[in-house]
């Protein structure tokens, strides 16, 4: 059977739903099946995903405008099929409302027969009824009505109106649903910012510099997907938000060091600090996941990498004495909710629960804790997160210095634009205030380093 693209988004969204998946990858491997298709299909397919899980709350609720049924209990696939339906005639004016509803009922009879009919029903009432679907209002009830209207969770939209206000909040509930903008780390191991800008301007590849980063682009006509680009498969670019690529800053490696990356993944930072460094000094990178390390290998022999000494662990455990204040600088880039990328991950706000920022902080103060020990005196700790939450972020830093007397926490050095430092002298940044994704980072020196003290917080 040929596969149109609402089908093919359809499929990956009852993957996402039903295995706890992430779309890129799916969506990856979708379009790279998906080849003999235009660049239109393609598009459209990206488009309807993740515009689909931008605003499921929100379609839900249109959903139980019109069902009188048990929603809770809809097969997914129908849930599925209606999301992307209703998002197509709600948020879109490229396709004639019958196209969209001729399609759902077509995409609904391969794939669950008996629903047919309950979903021609309701989109066709939706159409007709568009106008007359009523909202939690705003005055009455802030929370309510920023969940639905801009599609978060409630419980999400009440903790972050505690910690930010119902203003702040909308706002950034708000940028979450915006598409983010494709933006690259320029690999200066293999090429310049100035040469890749050259590069992409005869090519015809429109491009701008990052605000903060000193490293970062951001594409904005790119035709084809960027991995499948001269430029990706030479190694000359990353793609990682702008957010991201400030850790690596903070960290703020000399020649020469010797660096603990301890939750490494892929190793987006780990090679971003190895360019920084020009591939002097050593990095060990750590992380327990052997997929992940595999990729990281992968990675840093394509980027040109050649300082960066892979090992996989935990890093709950002892690493041996041979670690022990052996190192100048260690990151713990910790895992998290990842509750600040959500503009580029909106399936992590479905599968979330208000339980797991507590829960997952037991164990970054554990990762912290074990990593601490390696430290140098007078070494850098920079402890990092892509989640907005004070659970995983200050909660953590403030439990770890109640615990180590040995440490103090400095202001981030002068690699970071002092409009990324908060009054207290964490690094944070946020989707609607930066247009990056929501990062943490505060940096810890061991035993007083006398060159840091003056910056003492």
């Amino acid at each position: 059977m040929k596969k149109t693209p609402r089908y093919i988004a359809v499929e990956i969204l009852n993957r996402v739903e039903e295995q706890d998946a992430f779309a890129e990858p799916l969506l990856d491997a979708a379009l790279s099946r998906a080849r003999q298709m235009n660049i239109h299909d393609r598009s459209m397919i990206t488009y309807i995903v993740y515009g689909t899980l931008r605003m499921r709350g929100r379609l839900d609720w249109i959903i139980s405008h019109f069902y009188k049924g048990d929603f809770p209990s809809m097969d997914s696939s129908i849930k599925n099929i209606l999301r992307t339906g209703l998002y197509q005639l709600f948020f879109t004016d490229r396709i004639p409302d019958f196209a969209v509803v001729d399609e759902a009922v077509d995409i609904t009879k391969k794939m669950h027969p008996a629903g047919s009919g309950l979903v021609n029903a309701i989109l066709r009432n939706a159409i007709r009824k568009k106008d007359g679907i009523a909202y939690p209002d705003m005055e009455e009830e802030p929370a309510h009505h920023i969940a639905v209207l801009h599609s978060h969770p409630l419980w999400m939209v009440e903790k972050w109106i505690q910690s930010f206000g119902v203003e702040e909040t909308a706002l950034l509930c708000k940028a979450n649903n915006e598409i983010p903008p494709l933006t690259l780390r320029v690999n200066t191991l293999k090429t310049t910012r100035e040469k890749l800008i050259d590069e992409c301007s005869r090519q015809g590849i429109d491009v701008r510099t990052t605000v903060f980063s000193p490293d970062g682009l951001i594409v904005s006509n790119l035709t084809i997907p960027v991995r499948e680009t001269a430029f990706y498969g030479a190694g000359q670019i990353q793609v990682q938000d702008e957010a991201s690529q400030m850790i690596s800053r903070i960290v703020d490696p000399e020649p020469g060091d010797h660096i603990l990356d301890v939750c490494a993944g892929t190793g987006g930072k780990s090679t971003h600090l190895a360019a920084i460094m020009n591939n002097s000094g050593r990095i060990i990178a750590l992380d327990i996941s052997e997929k992940k390390i595999a990729a990281l290998k992968n990675n840093a022999e394509v980027l040109g990498v050649t300082n960066t000494i892979t090992q996989i662990g935990d890093a709950r455990e002892m690493r041996g004495e041979s670690f022990y204040g052996s190192f100048d600088r260690i990151l713990v880039d910790a895992p998290c909710t990842g509750l600040g990328t959500l503009r580029r991950n909106p399936e992590i706000k479905w599968r979330t629960t208000e339980e797991d920022p507590r829960k997952i902080s037991a164990l970054q103060k554990t990762i912290l804790a074990s990593a601490a020990q390696y430290l140098k005196k007078g070494g850098y700790l920079i402890y990092s997160t892509c989640t907005i939450t004070p659970d995983e972020n200050e909660g953590v830093i403030e439990d770890f210095i109640a615990h180590h007397a040995n440490f103090i926490r400095v202001q981030p050095p002068d690699t970071i634009n002092s409009f990324l430092v908060d009054d207290y002298g964490y690094f944070r940044t946020s989707p609607h205030k930066h247009v990056t994704d929501g990062f943490f980072g505060a940096v810890l020196v061991k035993n007083g380093n006398e060159k840091s003290r003056n910056n003492r917080l």
